[in-house]
């Protein structure tokens, strides 16, 4: 096959597209109300004993860090899901047989993914300027940030979506290792608040690069440099890239 198969790429990232359109309760409208939750529950509980972190008041402080925790969980699912169906119902290999390279297979179910997960994003921030006043001082660079962020880790799902063998496996690494990291990872609260060891240790947790990058493009205030978040998330991207081509170089769980 030459040339690129536009218009294969564009009918799985359709459909894919249109599985989001069917599930908008799941997909959107539940994590909205999850949001609204922490807002009515950290930002009246706590930014009411706490009222500002680094000049910036509470409320809005964790706006980042709730965008970017529904971000990463909605990207890992959408795109290990988005893979899985077809290995599971058995259509992969309809796919597989098809005139469409792994190259571009991948750039529709991950560019999907994204594109689900970036509208959340969005969304969320649109929910979160109803609670607090909220200033993007760095828009261009918040809106790389949620990009860079949702195409990295909706490469990091569909790895996921190979690698499961069930649905179980599906949410073993969002439940038990990124949600975690996340909420250790300063989505609601300034790591310079922690002990001087805890701080060290903090800095081992990659979650906190993409956090607090995220947040530097709101209030131009970081616990790391800016440059660091980014060289972060474009390393982790890299080692995704890396196995994604490992997987496909090798047929890891598509030829099996």
């Amino acid at each position: 096959m030459s040339g690129f198969n536009s218009r294969g790429v564009w009918a799985i990232y359709r459909f894919e597209m249109a599985r989001f359109k069917r599930t908008v309760g799941q997909s959107l409208v539940t994590p909205v109300i999850t949001t609204s939750l922490y807002f009515i529950v950290f930002g009246a509980a706590i930014g009411s004993r706490m009222q500002e972190v680094n000049g910036v008041p509470y409320g809005a402080f964790i706006v980042p860090g709730l965008i970017m925790l529904s971000l990463l969980t909605q990207s890992l699912s959408n795109a290990s899901f988005g893979i899985y169906f077809p290995r599971f119902t058995g259509t992969i290999y309809e796919l597989l047989s098809a005139p469409i390279s792994y190259l571009e297979l991948l750039i529709a179910y991950v560019g999907a993914a994204a594109t689900k997960s970036v509208i959340l994003g969005l969304v969320i921030l649109a929910t979160a300027s109803f609670f607090v006043p909220l200033r993007i001082e760095h828009p261009v660079w918040m809106l790389a940030f949620l990009l860079l962020t949702s195409i990295t880790f909706s490469l990091f799902g569909f790895i996921i979506g190979l690698w499961a063998k069930g649905f179980e496996q599906l949410q073993l690494i969002p439940m038990l290792v990124i949600t975690p990291l996340t909420f250790l990872g300063g989505a609601f609260y300034s790591i310079e608040m922690l002990p001087p060891l805890w701080r060290q240790v903090t800095l081992f947790n990659p979650v906190v690069y993409l956090i607090d990058g995220f947040r530097w493009a709101f209030f131009g205030t970081a616990d790391v440099g800016v440059f660091w978040s980014l060289a972060a998330t474009c390393g982790f991207l890299a080692v995704c890239v890396a196995v994604v081509a490992w997987m496909f170089r090798t047929g890891y769980r598509l030829k099996n």
